[in-house]
């Protein structure tokens, strides 16, 4: 049996499409326990608990590799300090806490216009020429968004106000979009080594915002479904995905495993519709429909 057992695990090991699949199922668990959290536990309490865990969890794997990286991640430790604040502390911050005032649909889709972010950012900071294709596919996938924030009545949008939760996800996209141009120039270390830092200084930075939520009266403490919660989120999306997605890029390539990123609102919709209970209505489709062919349309080569 356990003979059975580790051909198994081999199996899917050298699997690349599985392994990314599997990893982009768990991250969008993250958006269904991100609309669960509410009133379970405090958004800024989940995010420094978080990262506690995963910290706690990596510690032993990368103490190898930390004492070999550890000179090249300290001269370079203000970089790897930004990266942690703003593709781990305040993307899930603002995740979170837009997700009091949001659906999880919203937020699954929402989430999926970061690799169009990502491009535009690109265009300004590395001079990368846009094609007239991406163009389009950008204009698609901002006529998804804005199906969004009109609820599907595109006539109306004018004189909507826009919904603080589908905001605040658009912000926290916008910061791990930057998180994302940053990984370009990362300093030459392990991947394992850099993660281990990056979430070190997640857990760091979160501190003080952990002593305002207390501070101002908003902290929430876990209930038992919150403790459950922080356990999902520690373990999955913050410490399993993370080493899933590794052995993703080992196999195919960072290009290629972006890719399966999409999949992340596809199957976030789909978790929030089961789990939550939440309406899927045409407007959703739509949108759906009109942000991955935006994406698809922006990543097709000449």
């Amino acid at each position: 049996m356990a003979g059975v057992f580790r051909q198994a695990v081999h199996w899917v090991n050298h699997q690349a499409w599985l392994v990314l699949v599997l990893t982009t199922l768990i991250w969008s668990g993250n958006i269904v326990a991100g609309r669960l959290a509410v009133d379970q536990i405090s958004p800024m309490a989940l995010v420094t608990l978080r990262w506690f865990v995963a910290c706690s969890l990596m510690a032993p794997l990368v103490a190898g590799d930390l004492k070999r990286d550890l000179p090249v991640l300290a001269a370079n430790w203000k970089r790897v300090a930004l990266m942690g604040t703003l593709g781990f502390t305040g993307y899930n911050a603002l995740y979170y806490a837009g997700a009091r005032y949001t659906t999880g649909v919203n937020l699954a889709i929402l989430q999926s216009v970061t690799p169009i972010m990502v491009m535009i950012a690109s265009t300004f900071l590395f001079r990368q020429h846009i094609r007239a294709l991406q163009w389009i596919g950008l204009a698609l996938t901002v006529i998804g968004v804005a199906t969004i924030a009109a609820q599907g009545d595109l006539t109306a949008l004018a004189a909507q106000t826009i919904n603080k939760g589908d905001l605040w996800c658009l912000i926290a996209c916008a910061l791990f979009a930057f998180y994302s141009l940053a990984l370009r120039d990362r300093p030459a270390v392990s991947p394992l080594s850099l993660f281990a830092a990056m979430a070190a200084a997640a857990f760091l930075v979160s501190l003080p915002l952990l002593a305002v939520e207390i501070a101002q009266g908003w902290f929430v403490a876990p209930t038992p479904m919150g403790w459950a919660l922080l356990a999902y989120v520690g373990v999955g999306p913050s410490f399993a995905a993370q080493l899933l997605y590794m052995r993703g890029v080992a196999l195919i390539g960072p290009a290629r495993a972006g890719v399966f990123y999409n999949l992340v609102p596809v199957f976030g919709a789909m978790l929030s519709v089961a789990i939550l209970g939440e309406p899927f209505r045409l407007y959703h489709a739509a949108a759906m429909a009109l942000v991955l062919a935006g994406i698809w349309i922006a990543e097709r080569k000449r």
